[in-house]
């Protein structure tokens, strides 16, 4: 059996896959089973792989595993920055940023799941330093939800009344509320009503 040190004595060869696109196919594999559920052998038929391609690349199945949610934590603020460009008010900000987390929780997609809830709920007690990752990017969601309930109070489109760091954690609870139910096979109606009704509070 060969072994991770003996892999990396190895000459050093170019790497003959596309990094990204192997981490985008581990994101996925991990969102739907986690990051115990998921064997070597099944990032093996996943990424298209060997365990040696692997070990070299990543050092070990965690190395991956934390390769895949920093890529994922990376697309995730891409994709809610595009999200916010076309919005104006506050209000619509929030709108738009739910509605998009409405339509991530549905079908194909939604089964899939998120990678940060996953890890949350699978690593957070039993790895300090995944912990701290997901603390991070919690942190960061939720400072971003209450700058833009600050924003809609500013401009008039929120109530001055609401307290904005408790909205901002109730948004951010029904946003990864979102990608849970998803994993049980939601429709975008209901998600999306759940928006409309959201929305009436601010």
């Amino acid at each position: 059996m060969v072994t991770k040190s003996e892999i990396s004595a190895r000459p050093g060869r170019p790497r003959e896959f596309d990094t990204q696109a192997a981490l985008d196919k581990a994101i996925t594999r991990f969102s739907e089973y986690g990051f115990h559920g998921t064997s070597i052998s099944d990032l093996n038929a996943c990424l298209g792989l060997t365990s040696g391609s692997i070990y070299k690349a990543w050092g070990d199945k965690r190395g991956l595993f934390l390769a895949a949610l920093d890529r994922y934590i990376a697309l995730r603020a891409e994709a809610i920055a595009a999200c916010l460009a076309s919005a104006h008010s506050g209000r619509d900000k929030i709108e738009s940023l739910l509605t998009h987390y409405a339509r991530l929780s549905c079908e194909a997609t939604g089964l899939t799941g998120c990678l940060v809830v996953e890890t949350a709920v699978e690593l957070s007690l039993a790895d300090k330093e995944i912990a701290t990752l997901i603390a991070a990017q919690q942190n960061r969601r939720e400072a971003q939800l209450r700058r833009l309930i600050e924003e809609g109070q500013l401009d008039g489109s929120i109530r001055k009344e609401l307290d904005p760091a408790n909205m901002a954690k109730l948004l951010l609870t029904l946003q990864q509320g979102m990608r849970v139910v998803g994993k049980t096979k939601t429709d975008a109606k209901r998600m999306l009503g759940m928006v409309c009704e959201l929305m009436q509070l601010l």
